[in-house]
């Protein structure tokens, strides 16, 4: 019988100095892996991007579209900052370009239209009509017909307005970002674009911008 109980007390006093050992091991290896989770919190805290879906005031470390595009000091943020404005401002000149663009396009359909009435009126027998009409240049006297504009005319249109809605989506891209300064400084460039770029004459006749040869604005004359 003793020699039956010999084990058990063995086994007994083995397993319990195997739980005191491991129990003092635990402390040790939990404050180690603790170390390097708060090492590892502060390189992320430090590396890593800060994005957020909500109204933030990020500035270091604020990363814009990808991975790559990240802010390390504030010199960076404010160039971040002029630029947006100046994304804005382009956006506004791409829409004054594409109006302008336009104009041109009515002024060259009125110059042959008016050309073609007067030589038609100068061969007819009404020389003093026609003599008019050449004389003046004027389209008072010419019914100006709508047009469609020409394949590679159509194409540059196409491109100014492809380069307007890319840059449109670009700058709708960043402010969802909820970058505070960010979306302040696209405000800001809407409205120095506006204000430099869209200062036109406005036609009081049709409540739209006159164009330059004081007719309708383009867009409103064929759009």
């Amino acid at each position: 019988m003793d020699g039956m109980s010999m084990p058990s007390s063995i086994e007994s006093s083995v397993s319990s100095t195997i739980q005191s050992t491991f129990s003092s091991a635990m402390p040790t290896s939990t404050t180690s892996t603790g170390g390097v989770d708060s090492m590892g919190g502060m390189e992320s805290q430090m590396g890593e991007c800060k994005i957020s879906m909500l109204w933030n005031w990020e500035t270091i470390d604020a990363c814009f579209l990808s991975e790559t595009w990240q802010v390390k000091s504030r010199g960076g943020f404010a160039g971040l900052c002029i630029g947006a404005v100046l994304l804005v401002i382009l956006l506004e000149f791409l829409r004054r370009a594409s109006r302008i663009y336009d104009q041109h396009l009515i002024r060259q359909h009125i110059r042959a239209t008016s050309a073609l009435a007067a030589t038609t009126v100068n061969n007819s027998s009404d020389t003093t009509n026609g003599a008019l009409i050449a004389k003046e240049g004027t389209t008072a006297l010419v019914r100006v017909t709508p047009f469609r504009p020409k394949l590679w005319q159509q194409a540059i249109r196409a491109s100014l307005h492809t380069l307007h809605f890319a840059l449109a989506y670009w700058i709708m891209l960043l402010a969802m970002y909820y970058n505070g300064y960010v979306i302040i400084c696209i405000i800001l460039g809407a409205f120095i674009g506006f204000f430099i770029l869209q200062w036109e004459h406005i036609d009081p006749r049709g409540g739209g911008v006159a164009s330059f040869n004081g007719g309708k604005c383009a867009t409103g004359c064929h759009g």
